[in-house]
């Protein structure tokens, strides 16, 4: 096993390298330039400023020196200086507002995962049944649906209509006010909204490879030979199908990664939540190459370890994988 983990580590590092060599070369080539110092909508800054400030920041070198300049400091652990007025270091922009978006996204996986495996469980044990076709409908109407859309449409209804949850932001005003228990009220209501959000259109996903996966195990001859035994149907299921049909399910927890990183630059921009999506939106409309750089290399980082959390679970579930 630890041969197999240190054989998936050591592939990770070439994929890094890789990955920000492409998003490198694709922002650089993104015509416009870094708006420092407010350069792009201030008639004061003349030509030769714009000159010196590109000087300033590497920006007139080839781009190859460039990108050998910033893995000079990669591999440090150094992302640079944002272009932003703060600036502030890009790793310390981040440190804050990371353990929010990840907390978000691990909330919202569980939420899938907790509804959408029982919901492929009950389709596949009675296909074809009204509630089948129901919930089938149901969860395919959240994924094809826009977030965005959905998100305003929820707000109005929760936070105008009904004024049960707040629309924006993290935390209310008064929230150093309140008790311990009135502090974790207080964000739950804040986060609800998103959580549900980003959560909903990754619930067709899921629990339709449950129900397929199932299906295709029940039609097993061991799964046959289970019931010829006489063994009650719910431990067929437990004990015999639950566990193979599991597999492909796992596959998409690695694959689900980019998509609720994806999704965080639009449920929090929606939502006015500082975390990484929101920062990262706000960089690409400043063109803040250093903190855009880092926001792409801990998300291809993140998608990478949930990928390797994804094969570490297939190997436990079936060992034969780990030998191959």
């Amino acid at each position: 096993m630890l041969r197999y983990l240190l054989k998936r580590c050591f592939f990770m590092i070439p994929m890094i390298f890789g990955i920000t060599l492409i998003s490198f070369v694709i922002i650089h080539l993104t015509p416009g330039e870094p708006d420092v110092m407010g350069g792009e909508m201030n008639p004061k800054v003349t030509k030769e400023v714009r000159e010196r400030i590109r000087t300033l920041y590497g920006l007139d070198k080839p781009l190859h020196i460039q990108y050998y300049m910033w893995v000079k400091r990669f591999v440090k652990l150094d992302f640079g200086i944002s272009f932003s007025q703060d600036r502030r270091p890009v790793i310390d922009k981040i440190k804050e507002r990371i353990p929010v978006t990840i907390s978000i996204n691990l909330l919202s996986m569980s939420l899938i995962f907790l509804i959408g495996i029982p919901i492929g469980i009950y389709c596949a044990r009675y296909k074809d049944s009204i509630l089948d076709k129901g919930l089938t409908a149901f969860v395919f109407a959240g994924y094809a649906a826009p977030t965005f859309w959905i998100a305003l449409l929820l707000m109005i209804f929760f936070g105008v209509y009904l004024d049960w949850l707040p629309i924006s932001g993290l935390k209310s005003f008064n929230y150093e006010e309140f008790s311990p228990i009135g502090k974790v009220f207080d964000l739950t209501k804040h986060l609800a909204l998103p959580i549900c959000i980003s959560a909903f259109g990754g619930l067709a996903g899921i629990s339709r490879y449950m129900k397929n996966s199932l299906l295709e195990v029940l039609r097993q001859e061991y799964i046959v030979t289970a019931y010829a035994k006489g063994l009650p149907e719910s431990m067929v299921l437990r004990k015999h199908a639950l566990r193979n049909a599991l597999l492909p399910v796992i596959t998409i927890l690695g694959l689900s990664v980019p998509g609720l990183i994806g999704g965080s630059v639009i449920f929090e921009s929606i939502f006015s939540i500082p975390g990484m999506g929101q920062l990262f939106y706000m960089s690409v409309m400043s063109r803040d190459y250093p903190t855009i750089m880092g926001i792409l290399v801990i998300g291809a980082f993140l998608t990478l370890l949930g990928n390797l959390i994804a094969d570490i679970m297939y190997a436990v579930a079936d060992p034969r994988i780990r030998i191959g």
